[in-house]
């Protein structure tokens, strides 16, 4: 009898992989049908069944096997072969259906000690940014049949997500220079609309796309 796996444990919440390249290729590929469907049919021969698989799924990894490559204090020992074998684990299909890639270097020290911390806002004004944020998308939806920005369709997108002239030439360049997918482009877009939705600006502007490309960290790292 078919049961539930992680992918619908997590359903409406997060699934967490930590050390994304260390797990087989052909598990993180069938990722890439429940992020698309949000949900997984297994077939027997005596039954055919489906469950819920709507999560967020958020990921970790090292930028090499050793973990110091672009590390200025640490010296990486990888070859360029191993790192390309090591990310290549993750294929390219799987990384677009991922919104935001972002590298997180080494803390130092002192902002480890809190000596010269820099000022932040606080959890809680995060907090209300963000559900105001979530209470634009709830109104923008209504009667739509979703309530947020990752869940449009390519229709949604056109009529939510407009841009000028030099926001399109902005991501023409990023999209020919890092050879990003369509499904990539309209991740962008998506992305694009929440930063300017967490800004509590109705316009999605160049700025807001700059910052949505800025966030395919792996695609310009690795992929061109």
């Amino acid at each position: 009898m078919p049961r539930p796996g992680e992918v619908s444990l997590s359903h409406q919440g997060v699934l967490f992989l930590d050390e994304l390249p260390e797990f087989d290729r052909n598990v993180l590929e069938v990722l890439r049908q429940p992020l698309e469907d949000q949900k997984v049919t297994i077939s027997r021969a005596a039954m055919s069944l489906t469950f819920p698989a709507s999560f967020m799924l958020a990921a970790a990894m090292n930028p090499c096997p050793c973990g110091f490559w672009n590390d200025p204090t640490r010296e990486c020992r990888c070859s360029s072969l191993q790192i390309q074998r090591y990310v290549g684990r993750i294929s390219g299909p799987l990384l677009d259906r991922i919104d935001i890639h972002i590298d997180v270097p080494a803390v130092k020290f002192r902002d480890l000690a809190g000596d010269d911390a820099p000022e932040t806002d606080s959890s809680a004004t995060i907090r209300q940014r963000v559900v105001t944020a979530r209470e634009r998308q709830l109104f923008r939806f209504l009667g739509e049949k979703i309530f947020c920005n990752s869940a449009m369709s390519p229709r949604m997108i056109r009529k939510h997500c407009q841009i000028d002239e030099a926001s399109e030439r902005l991501l023409e360049q990023a999209m020919m220079r890092q050879g990003l997918s369509a499904r990539a482009y309209d991740r962008i877009l998506k992305v694009s609309r929440t930063i300017a939705d967490l800004e509590g600006t109705e316009k999605v502007g160049s700025n807001h796309v700059s910052e949505a490309v800025g966030y395919r960290s792996l695609d310009r790292t690795y992929w061109t």
